[in-house]
């Protein structure tokens, strides 16, 4: 599919985009000066990452990615759950990586999830030692334990090579490339194709500002559906693409909530100029949104940190402050894990905190901020 930027009417678009600019270098501002930054960008992380499951279609509870993520799920993780995990390390990832990777070859393979695939097919199948026959010796049983731990220190240290290979971009670019399973996705869904033609309106639009490239940019995404499995995609490329223009340097925007707040009908619109209206606007809501909670946020911590007041040096009270700004919901499991109490030491600090009671229950016991 070609996606045209010809027809854009860039004059109706220039009031949203300066609208949305603005609310997004302010709340940038905001998050670089605040004394729980890395906590609320923490926060953001699992806010986007449930809004953008629920932008295509899918609900997945705050307090289950939560616990997912720490590893304490109460329950099996469904798909829908692994999915937004994956949103929710895969904007870990990039906001941990330099400006630009999310758009270098070796970015968008690992964002894809092909870099398992290069290492399973760089890696040559290794025979499996049978130690069960009955007629070797003990000797001949010990030579073939040492071969089989030389041919898997071997393996591993392959494994590590095409690790190091697909990091540095240096992998050859037919293992790069997925095969398309026919069970799986459709055979003439060439994906490979579908980004190329992405990366086309990436270059064409060059000389626009930032922020009326990035809605372009997720317009296409949109229009084009490079990806069957992972529409989300899109809008982490479109947070990463307003962090390296200068827009947003100190966080990755959470895009998805933005979109929540904008009717299903106009970001789906046949009209581009309109589709592209809404995504601006999108930007200014979710900006928007993001400030008020961190306002509230900070006042939240500010009300418990006074709390620590004539405490002992030694006292927990204040990383269990920092724990609970960072996660929308911590649980008595998840203190222990952290601070290295005991269960009934973590009540303790939660009580004393007179944090909020998400669950009520007397054996799983969570909270999040009033």
């Amino acid at each position: 599919m070609i996606y045209e930027i010809s027809d854009i009417q860039l004059e109706q678009l220039l009031i949203a985009a300066a609208r949305a600019g603005e609310a997004l270098a302010r709340l940038d501002e905001r998050i670089s000066r605040s004394p729980m930054r890395h906590g609320f960008i923490e926060r953001q992380d699992f806010t986007d990452a449930i809004s953008s499951m629920w932008v295509d279609g899918e609900l997945v509870h705050m307090e289950d990615l939560v616990l997912h993520d720490a590893h304490m799920d109460v329950r099996a993780p469904t798909h829908e759950m692994t999915a937004a995990h994956r949103i929710l390390r895969s904007r870990r990832l990039i906001f941990s990586s330099g400006a630009g990777w999310a758009f270098t070859a070796p970015g968008l393979s690992r964002l894809r999830g092909r870099a398992a695939l290069a290492v399973e097919e760089a890696t040559p199948p290794r025979e499996i030692v049978d130690s069960s026959r009955s007629d070797e010796t003990e000797s001949d049983v010990d030579a073939s334990l040492n071969g089989a731990f030389s041919e898997l220190d071997a393996l591993l240290a392959r494994s590590s090579a095409t690790l190091d290979a697909i990091t540095a971009g240096h992998m050859p670019a037919p293992l790069l490339r997925q095969e398309s399973n026919p069970l799986i996705n459709e055979p003439d869904w060439d994906e490979e194709e579908r980004l190329e033609e992405w990366l086309k309106v990436q270059a064409r639009t060059e000389e626009l500002p930032a922020i009326l490239r990035t809605a372009i940019l997720l317009d296409a995404w949109n229009m084009i559906e490079v990806l069957q499995r992972s529409p989300w995609l899109g809008r982490l490329l479109a947070a990463a693409f307003l962090r390296d223009g200068a827009v947003t340097p100190d966080h990755l925007p959470a895009l998805s909530t933005g979109l929540r707040a904008v009717p299903r009908d106009r970001r789906h619109a046949r009209n581009q100029t309109q589709r592209l209206l809404a995504l601006l606007e999108s930007f200014y809501e979710a900006a928007q949104a993001s400030l008020k909670e961190h306002d509230r946020l900070s006042h939240a911590r500010e009300r418990m940190m006074r709390k620590l007041t004539g405490r002992r040096s030694s006292s927990r009270l204040p990383e269990l402050v920092e724990l609970v700004v960072s996660r929308p919901v911590v649980s008595a499991a998840m203190i222990v894990k952290e601070l290295g109490t005991t269960p009934q030491g973590a009540i303790g600090l939660a009580n004393q905190l007179e944090l909020r009671e998400v669950t009520g229950r007397g054996r799983f016991r969570a909270w999040g901020m009033l």
